[in-house]
């Protein structure tokens, strides 16, 4: 497939594009401009692509497939009124640019596969949370529902549609993982808050794996929640990250805390619960490559890999 990719620079993309090329498909990362692109990446082609304007470069006509995983750091820095314009149009208004652009051409990509979060759902509690759970009513659940909104649209031209609704992706090098170690390596590492609240994890390398099959299956269209099929509380996931480091997990962050330091992002990010469970791709027979916490820590920990 010729496959265009947005969001090609970060975590996921950075992952994703070699993966799709050592498969033979031809890769487009759709570059913003000023975007750093540290020398491209082998065997993929840049395209410029301008979400504010609309622009699309020409070599992006004939693609089948596109990935749409753009959008601004939800966890770089506080979430001020302008930060949260900026989250926002990254994510819904980009989407509906790329969208109108991939609408004028003459022929249209077969799948169009949209990042999306699990943060769709809100702050649920205990709640086992499906792809057919509600949406939440919070600053990130609106913007996830607006966000597949605006990709929904491209069904009108007969595209399959997937969401992907990441959960907190783990990898060596970057997202998530890093920045929860870091209080662990300074020895001050311990539950978040009362530590009840439900993590929804994912390794890097089962995300990649989860992206292929949505391009490649076609019977997969619509919410599918990319998660491990064993979410963890948060009490749970700071023993657990604590041992595999061989470090003391007894220092909690008190909410009050964390909302003192970081206000409205601390509730969204870190104190909100979320058990979530992957039915769409246990229903189809999805085998991950790292099901279980303690094992996925112990090789992204010990070997330095994403496998």
């Amino acid at each position: 497939m010729k496959i265009l990719v947005t969001g090609a620079t970060g975590l996921v993309g950075n992952a994703l594009v070699p993966a799709l090329v050592a498969e033979g498909h031809t890769v487009c990362r759709l570059i913003r401009p000023q975007t750093k692109t540290e020398g491209g990446a082998a065997g993929a082609f840049d395209v410029a692509w301008n979400p504010e304007s609309g622009e699309l470069g020409g070599a992006a006509v004939g693609a089948e497939g596109v990935v749409n995983l753009g959008g601004a750091s939800i966890s770089d820095g506080r979430w001020t009124e302008e930060r949260k314009r900026l989250l926002r149009a990254s994510r819904v208004d980009a989407t509906r640019a790329l969208v109108t652009a991939l609408g004028k051409m003459n022929v249209k990509p077969d799948v169009f596969v949209s990042a999306s979060a699990i943060g769709f759902y809100g702050n649920r509690g205990d709640e086992i949370l499906s792809e057919e759970s509600a949406a939440g009513k919070d600053f990130l659940a609106g913007i996830c529902k607006d966000w597949e909104t605006e990709a929904l649209r491209a069904e009108q031209f007969r595209t399959r549609v997937v969401f992907t609704r990441f959960g907190i992706v783990l990898a060596k090098d970057g997202g998530a993982l890093p920045k929860l170690m870091l209080p662990f390596k300074l020895g001050i590492g311990g539950r978040t808050g009362n530590g009840k609240q439900w993590m929804s994890w994912v390794a890097l390398a089962d995300v990649i794996e989860i992206i292929k099959l949505a391009l490649a299956k076609r019977e997969l269209r619509g919410a599918i929640n990319v998660v491990a099929p064993t979410p963890v509380l948060n009490a749970g996931f700071a023993k657990t990250l604590g041992a595999v480091m061989h470090r003391p997990a007894i220092i909690p962050s008190p909410a009050f805390a964390l909302r003192l330091a970081l206000g409205e992002m601390a509730d969204a990010l870190l104190l909100a619960s979320q058990r979530v469970v992957p039915e769409v791709l246990t229903k189809i027979g999805y085998r991950y490559l790292n099901p279980a916490l303690v094992p996925t820590l112990e090789k992204l920990l010990s070997r330095g890999t994403n496998d």
